[in-house]
């Protein structure tokens, strides 16, 4: 391969690479890209002129871009996050959910519309009648253990 393709290669691949960032962030493909436009001028200002040592260059100037730079980077310009409990039990803990068929201790019979969806419910002692409402105490399984509101706040 011709020393000035080499080169080229370099120059062409790094710009590409960078726009590639704008489709893809993360930060990664830009430092790529930017250390193959550094390989690049270092060749054409003649400071490199084995392939190998070009690629190597290339590499070893990426990684340390991308351990030193990215992080500060990523702390001024990294995208939104945001943090969300992924326990949906503790989440739904003392939610207050219709009865749309009557709970009662001793069977898995009744249940609960919780979330636009219709569960299994039981209760610990009595009944809770169809239409009521009823407050979510906690989840064995599949089943919501439920109470009713009036007991409650009572």
């Amino acid at each position: 391969m011709d020393a000035e393709t080499l080169t080229l290669i370099f120059f062409i691949g790094g710009i590409i690479l960078m726009i590639i960032e704008t489709l893809i962030p993360g930060g990664v493909s830009f430092f790529l890209g930017f250390s193959g436009l550094i390989v690049g001028t270092l060749r054409w200002l003649g400071i490199l002129e084995d392939p190998a040592t070009s690629v190597i260059t290339w590499l070893f100037t990426s990684v340390a871009l991308i351990l030193a730079m990215r992080p500060v980077l990523m702390k001024y310009w990294g995208g939104e996050s945001s943090y969300k409990l992924a326990n949906e039990d503790v989440e739904a803990m003392d939610q207050i959910v219709d009865v749309i068929e009557p709970i009662n201790a001793d069977d898995n019979s009744g249940r609960v519309r919780f979330q636009g969806i219709s569960w299994q419910a039981k209760t610990m002692e009595g009944e809770i009648p169809a239409g009521s409402k009823a407050k979510i105490r906690y989840r064995d399984n599949v089943t919501w253990i439920v109470e009713p509101v009036d007991e409650l706040e009572g």
